[in-house]
């Protein structure tokens, strides 16, 4: 059996045919018909990966994904109407590691959906991966975790695959499209300015933590850099 999905949506009919699409593939599918079922569902049944829908009834898809990410860093694919790009940029800050807009084609979905389980892959470090350790920041790919100042930070897939591309390279500066091309690959195409979004929620974790934590850097129009301690 392949890696387990879950689908939350309440249109039947998207359930149905995405659920048949993702079988045919051989991945596990569990449905959930709204947000409240989703969380349950989640937790009792932590799949590989979510793809939720914004608009739900009961709880929508943004209180699902905060209360998702109280707990875990599965990764998570948003389903957004085609004029809701407010809800992609505020979904991305909030956790989500991608998303794609309605109506999307099947050959789209399939991409994006082993696009990032070949991300979890590798932000778990595959066989075995080289820990990055710069003063007080330690990245273990192999267990997917990350600790700053001896303080546990809970990253998703996306975060720390960024994270890690800045490090390796300390004081060198990224651009936006090299980010996306570590995290995402250079098969899948997003807005370069979906990174500043991850950024942003990069910052806001490790400031949660130390309020004074500036090592990454912004080059306005340029790019950004992991500054070496």
């Amino acid at each position: 059996m392949g890696s387990r999905i879950a689908l939350v949506d309440d249109d039947q009919n998207i359930i149905a045919s995405v659920a048949l699409l993702l079988e045919a593939e051989g991945y596990e599918v569990d449905s959930y018909a709204d947000g409240e079922q989703g969380l349950m569902g989640l937790k009792r049944r932590p799949p590989d990966l979510a793809i939720l829908d914004i608009k739900m009834p009961r709880m929508d898809g943004m209180e699902l994904l905060r209360e998702i990410r109280t707990t875990s860093a599965m990764p998570i694919i948003f389903l957004t109407s085609k004029d809701d790009e407010l809800d992609e940029a505020l979904g991305l800050r909030m956790g989500a590691d991608d998303y794609i807009t309605k109506p999307f084609s099947q050959r789209l979905l399939l991409e994006r959906v082993r696009a990032i389980l070949r991300r979890t892959e590798r932000g778990a470090g595959g066989d075995s991966a080289e820990m990055l350790v710069l003063g007080d920041m330690v990245l273990d790919p192999d267990r997917h975790s990350c600790t700053w100042k001896g303080k546990d930070v809970k990253l998703t897939v996306t975060e720390f695959l960024i994270l890690s591309a800045l490090m390796r390279r300390p004081g060198i500066v990224k651009n936006r499209d090299q980010l996306l091309d570590a995290a995402y690959g250079d098969d899948v195409y997003l807005d370069d300015r979906t990174i500043d979004s991850h950024i942003k929620r990069l910052r806001r974790k490790f400031r949660e933590h130390d309020k004074d934590f500036d090592q990454i850097e912004t080059l306005y129009g340029v790019g950004y850099k992991y500054l070496e301690q």
